[in-house]
């Protein structure tokens, strides 16, 4: 018999600059495959992950934290939170809307990430349940790290009986902004304190023809260029330890790819990863254009960071974070990113588990 469980429980109490006093929220999700999902409201963070491998063998596969002053520490990487107001790179946390200029929090050396010093991964949201789904719910202020307009963002999380892990997005504005969202884990399919040699054996894909070419900052050029005959070229499978080093002016992989799709609104085919040794399996599917395979390449060099009992450290895990292009305020060429008065941001992506033996 096939169902999925969903519980609530607290993570720890946050104290806030104000003086108030802050319950955190842990949703647990359990399935009838032993699949298990954990969210808490600090950061609407996928804290927990737990598949099975083809010998029945379950390991919590993202890169998280056992308590709250994890997450609130330096040592996080916005392990599994969700990004916003916009995620990705801002160049110089400049744009100009409607013939005005604004200025953005800059926390990326002179460019503005993640939506910037206080984004959406360090504020508490407010939850509600319904059925087995999860929504959050966050109102970022008019001019909050600089962007204009009242914005109220949802986002649901729910598990199903197929292994599927859909994450929805939803935003409104008062005023004309950019808003791109998306969510920030940490995947490693072998477990998440495998390291780097189990993340060389994961065979990759990516459907996408074309990617965002940066800068030395990670900053778009505008450029979109084609990915055959590089090392960008994922669109049949790759083994990360074979290309890894050879990606051009960079430590790994940290660029957008540009998802090759039928129609802009529906869910399309994104990327795959495969663990050959445990047989796991995880497609991405996302009605977004674009999205940003990263290969921690940032992660620490040391034995410092410590997440879940684990060290944490460069290429130890991998990101899908489906998205619209980074920087794409800037960049007419670029697919829409400013949502007005009247619109509804939506962005859906599944998170699919397999084995494959």
């Amino acid at each position: 018999m096939s169902f999925v469980s969903l519980s609530e429980n607290d993570f720890g109490i946050l104290n806030t600059k104000n003086g108030e006093r802050k319950t955190i929220k842990r949703f647990t999700w359990t399935n009838s495959q032993n699949v298990s999902v954990q969210v808490i409201t600090y950061g609407g963070t996928i804290t927990t992950l737990k598949i099975p491998d083809k010998h029945k063998k379950v390991e919590d596969v993202v890169m998280g934290f056992d308590d709250l002053n994890g997450y609130q520490s330096d040592m996080n990487a916005y392990f599994g939170c969700t990004v916003g107001r916009v995620c990705n790179r801002i160049a110089n946390g400049k744009m100009t809307l409607d013939g005005k200029d604004y200025t953005l929090a800059t926390n990326n050396g002179a460019n503005h990430l993640h939506g910037g010093i206080q984004g959406f991964d360090k504020v508490v949201w407010d939850s509600y349940v319904r059925g087995n789904k999860v929504f959050l719910t966050y109102h970022s202020k008019d001019m909050e790290e600089g962007y204009p307009g009242d914005l109220i963002a949802t986002v649901s999380f729910e598990l199903t009986k197929n292994n599927e892990f859909l994450v929805d997005y939803k935003a409104v504005v008062t005023k004309p902004s950019p808003v791109n969202l998306t969510n920030h884990s940490y995947f490693n399919l072998a477990g998440h304190g495998k390291g780097s040699e189990e993340l060389y054996k994961h065979q990759f894909t990516v459907n996408a023809d074309r990617i965002t070419e940066v800068d030395s900052t990670g900053i778009p050029t505008g450029n979109l260029p084609p990915v055959s005959g590089t090392v960008f070229d994922l669109r049949v499978p790759k083994t990360l330890g074979d290309v890894i080093n050879k990606v051009p002016n960079a430590k790994g992989y940290d660029h957008n790819f540009c998802v090759t799709k039928a129609s802009s609104q529906e869910l399309a085919f994104v990327a795959k990863a495969h663990h050959p040794p445990s047989g796991r399996v995880m497609e991405v599917y996302s009605n977004q254009p674009g999205v940003q395979f990263y290969t921690g390449n940032f992660l620490p060099e040391t034995d410092v960071s410590q997440g879940k009992g684990a060290v944490y450290k460069k290429h130890g895990a991998f990101c899908f974070e489906t998205q619209i292009y980074p920087d794409a305020i800037n960049h007419p060429n670029f697919p829409k990113v400013v949502l007005y008065p009247g619109e509804e941001y939506h962005h859906s992506t599944v998170f699919k588990f397999l084995i494959e033996n």
